[in-house]
């Protein structure tokens, strides 16, 4: 263990633990006093479904090497499965009581504006008469309660499902009794009156057990929640005998529901027979049970906020914000408009339109052949399945990669494969052992005998309802060079070649890593005058990792904006001292994936749809694409100069890995706000006019590409 821990470069950290501290950054923002009362309570629901999929995914897969190896030790800490997966439970441990506080205060302060969330005690008389009444009449028919006795076998549970559970007294005989919580009714129930009060379900179940379990003696009530292993991936066996791809993955979510537990939540302390009875059941350990005090589910919330009055909303919610139509595109046709110029859309500031009217014109386009996109989350409704669809059957030659394998969205992108099979359109899904990740979409027309395209290509999902949620980039580009690579691209997938060769476009698994470490070392060779700034959401390959230090170690001036989990550690001295680390909560997800490697007009930049993650440099199908036109350019750089001078939602990482507040110095500046004035106001930089736009005032003031704060 101490060998390899010396072999371990020490300016790296867990990914396990690095994530947890970013999710806290997200708790901190429902504890920011300046964010308005409803947005802080939607983001204790985001940190705790962050830590749901946590546990699912990552604790899950945990789980599996250490049951499988658990000898074996992360590269980038030293740590064997088990030694993790400990560390992982001892640090969320004070997150659960960090969230139960801030959502007791935020709830508290919620009451005087008349959305008050109750316990049965706190209700009126009438409203008890209501709730009885709704629980006689509309619950108990539809409960399916359970006993498990010597003749009762214990239940397969749900993983983030809610059972009420209590110890039942008949004759002497003791035994467990368990109500699910039914999938099909309200998690809550909204009270009569004009202000929101609600009792949550689990709660009124618990509260009129005695009636569900007449017979029997009741004590000892408590509801439970399990969280089990989702970790998943089809067998490749399977895949490759199967010629149905859409039923493999259909058997791969039953599986799922069956996983391994590996978390169990209760709202109240267990007794150390029931402690130790569930530790048994589920083959888990004392450490792997938590105890909130806060719901366990948190999806009402949203629904509650939408439920607002307007005069509510405008104390308790962000002000509405709608994306803004493209600066860089005028009235009439998108198709026509890509021919001349490239245009840049930056979601949600800009509206997402523009490339879906591209898509809609090219479906009745006499000139188009074909349509050619790569698909990896879409939207329950989602117009660019239309269009598509519609395109096929107006005899275009319209072929879709759809990835059925995207985590927690493949039921809903086999329904859209089956829409757009129906359709006419060629459906295809990937390659065997490698999820495509890449957003691409290529138009062929022909013009004068000519074969020529449009290429889009973007940092984010085809899905319109996150792109006025997540800030992404998306490049649409009639650069004859880079369409002749998309369509080599397109035609490598269809036949399962990995290997291509491809002059503008960079591609995982085989070119992406390499290149970009191919521009690093250019930086590097420039020593103190290099520069290098990127920005992505996730950063754990170690290659590149290396290559960070040693570009610092050269002089290199490097500035990585990191959302979430970030293995490498700024500030160690001799190492990485020319390293800063910025991550930005706010608002809107973060997303976009932006690489700039050099300063000023020979700067290189590229966007892209991959992290700096091992999965997404060699196990995925990335692709980035080089920026050309330097008014596009230029944009991008300005809005990553905001994003490193935003003194507000960003933090800076310490060499601890924790992240701390940036010192203001002058005038506050938070990035998002900034990007939403700019496109309100029709001053957001495009392709056309940007040379003639005066310098934004984080520009002014910080200068951040060619100096230091």
């Amino acid at each position: 263990m101490a060998e390899e821990m010396a072999k371990a470069p020490h300016y790296t950290q867990n990914r396990e633990l690095s994530w947890l501290r970013f999710n806290q950054r997200v708790l901190e923002e429902a504890r920011d006093e300046t964010v308005p009362l409803m947005e802080r309570m939607k983001f204790v629901a985001i940190f705790t479904s962050n830590l749901d999929e946590f546990f699912m995914i990552r604790v899950g897969s945990l789980y599996d090497m250490a049951a499988t190896d658990n000898k074996k030790l992360d590269k980038r800490s030293g740590m064997t499965p088990g030694e993790q997966l400990s560390a992982i439970y001892a640090a969320v441990a004070p997150l659960y009581k960090e969230r139960d506080k801030t959502y007791s205060e935020i709830k508290k302060q919620l009451e005087p504006y008349g959305v008050c969330g109750l316990g049965f005690k706190e209700l009126e008389q009438q409203e008890k008469k209501y709730v009885k009444k709704y629980f006689k009449e509309q619950v108990l028919p539809v409960l399916s309660p359970q006993i498990v006795d010597a003749n009762h076998p214990f239940p397969h549970l749900l993983s983030k499902e809610i059972y009420v559970v209590a110890q039942l007294k008949q004759n002497g005989s003791v035994m467990l009794g368990i109500v699910p919580v039914p999938q099909y009714i309200s998690d809550i129930l909204y009270l009569p009156g004009s202000d929101i009060r609600y009792i949550r379900m689990e709660k009124v179940i618990m509260e009129y057990l005695e009636l569900v379990f007449d017979k029997y003696e009741v004590s000892d009530k408590n509801y439970i929640c399990v969280t089990r292993n989702a970790d998943i991936s089809p067998d490749d066996e399977m895949f490759a005998d199967n010629d149905d791809f859409r039923h493999v993955m259909q058997e791969t979510l039953h599986k799922r529901r069956r996983m391994a537990v590996v978390r169990l939540e209760t709202a109240s302390p267990l007794g150390k027979d029931l402690e130790k009875y569930f530790c048994e059941r589920f083959h888990i350990r004392p450490e792997c049970i938590f105890r909130t005090k806060m719901p366990m589910k948190l999806g009402f919330i949203f629904a509650i906020a939408d439920k607002l009055p307007d005069s509510m909303k405008r104390s308790l919610t962000d002000p509405p914000f709608t994306p803004q139509p493209s600066a860089s595109l005028a009235e009439g046709s998108v198709m026509e408009q890509i021919k001349k110029k490239d245009v840049l859309l930056s979601y949600p500031y800009e509206s997402m339109d523009p490339f879906l009217q591209l898509i809609k014109e090219a479906s009745t386009d006499p000139d188009v052949l074909t349509i050619k996109i790569t698909i990896y989350r879409l939207a329950k409704k989602a117009r660019l399945v239309e269009y598509l669809c519609a395109a096929a059957e107006n005899g275009k030659e319209v072929t879709v990669l759809i990835e059925l394998r995207a985590r927690f969205d493949e039921q809903n992108n086999i329904d859209w494969s089956e829409r757009m099979e129906e359709a006419g359109c060629r459906v295809i899904y990937g390659i065997e052992g490698y999820k495509v990740h890449s957003k691409i979409c290529l138009i062929t027309y022909r013009s004068k005998n000519e074969i020529r395209y449009i290429t889009q290509v973007g940092t984010g999902n085809y899905n319109e309802k996150t792109a006025k949620m997540y800030t992404d980039y998306s490049l649409m580009t009639a650069h004859q060079g880079i369409g002749e690579d998309a369509a080599v691209f397109f035609k490598n997938m269809s036949i399962g070649n990995l290997d291509g060769v491809y002059e503008h476009l960079i591609v995982s698994p085989t070119s992406l890593k390499q290149k970009v470490l191919a521009l690093m070392d250019e930086e590097i060779k420039k020593g103190e005058k290099g520069r290098i700034v990127m920005k992505m959401n996730s950063l754990t390959d170690l290659d590149f990792i290396n290559k960070t230090a040693e570009a610092s170690q050269a002089g290199v001036r490097i500035d990585l904006i990191v959302r979430g989990i970030c293995c490498i550690l700024p500030g160690i001295p001799g190492r990485t001292e020319r390293l800063r680390v910025t991550s930005i909560v706010g608002r809107y997800l973060e997303h976009p994936r932006v690489f700039v490697f050099g300063d000023g007009p020979e700067a290189k930049v590229y966007i892209g749809s991959a992290d700096m993650m091992t999965r997404n440099t060699e196990k995925r199908v990335e692709v980035a694409c080089p920026v050309y036109d330097e008014g596009i350019k230029k944009r991008l750089m300005h809005d990553l100069k905001v994003m490193l001078a935003d003194n507000v939602k960003a933090r800076q990482m310490d060499s601890t890995g924790a992240y701390r507040k940036k010192t203001v110095k002058g005038e506050r500046v938070n990035a998002q706000e900034t990007f939403m004035k700019e496109a309100l106001n029709a001053r957001r930089p495009s392709a056309h006019v940007y040379k003639k736009e005066k310098k934004s005032l984080p520009e002014r003031l910080f200068g951040l590409f060619r100096r230091r704060k």
